[in-house]
């Protein structure tokens, strides 16, 4: 059984779980799914297109699958996806992917603090922490386990690597690899995450690996073909090794420097 408010708008063609909450004026519309025990605040809308997956928290005025501000959106079908255990607060805008794509999601236990923008046919993974009015442009792939510091902005078609910290206030121009931390105007990497992935369970190993790695990267003076080579030389078979290798292999925009 399902609590919806009386003063809210829920169309009788959307699809809604067991135990939902739904408060007073937000409004659902007709193309939109909900999964079970999630909870929507006061004055949300759900536009068509939204799928929202188990135990989700929306708070007040949030904006869901909403048309994109892509002017080549010809009001094709899309979908915003948001996983299980996700947190939306208040005033966060999510808007659907355009025919690029079909989609945006937003991956499992996530926090999207208030103001966040994410834009059309992005890809957040799992675990992500998007602090207080991050936004983000159309086509952005962000990895799992990545946490951006507030009022960062992230460039269209940017990637931005697992267990990676972006500081807040800054502009994301560039790719940012897996496991490091990125600040400054321009922004440049500053360091290895090392306290985010001791904290996410990676050995002193592991850390010796991925440190050695941006070494090659960042200290050796080899340009990136050089320091690639190198890695794939000295750990052909170490699995953050070739994600890091990965990484550089498919990167569309630049990477961050030194």
């Amino acid at each position: 059984m399902s609590l919806i408010h009386s003063t809210s708008i829920v169309s009788p063609n959307a699809k809604i779980g067991e135990n939902v909450k739904i408060g007073p004026f937000s409004i659902i519309h007709d193309d939109v799914e909900i999964g079970d025990y999630t909870e929507i605040g006061s004055s949300a809308v759900l536009y068509n297109g939204a799928r929202i997956g188990k135990n989700v928290r929306i708070y007040q005025g949030a904006s869901i699958a909403n048309t994109p501000q892509d002017l080549k959106f010809g009001d094709e079908k899309t979908y915003f996806f948001v996983g299980d255990n996700t947190t939306i607060r208040e005033f966060v805008t999510l808007h659907r992917g355009t025919l690029a794509t079909g989609k945006s999601s937003i991956g499992n236990d996530c926090l999207l603090m208030a103001y966040t923008h994410v834009a059309h046919d992005c890809i957040i993974g799992n675990n992500c922490i998007l602090s207080n009015a991050v936004q983000i442009g159309g086509h952005v792939h962000v990895e799992n386990w990545v946490t951006i510091g507030g009022l960062t902005a992230v460039h269209q078609f940017s990637k931005i690597g697992e267990y990676s910290m972006v500081g807040g206030a800054f502009k994301v121009t560039s790719d940012i690899p897996p496991y490091v931390m990125a600040a400054g105007e321009p922004i440049r990497y500053h360091g290895m995450n090392i306290i985010g992935l001791r904290r996410r369970g990676f050995s002193k190993e592991d850390i010796a690996v991925i440190k050695d790695c941006y070494h090659f990267i960042y200290h050796s003076g080899h340009n990136f073909s050089q320091s690639k080579e190198k890695i794939a030389e000295k750990y052909p078979d170490n699995v953050y090794a070739k994600k890091i290798l990965d990484f550089f292999a498919d990167v569309k925009r630049a990477v961050i420097r030194r």
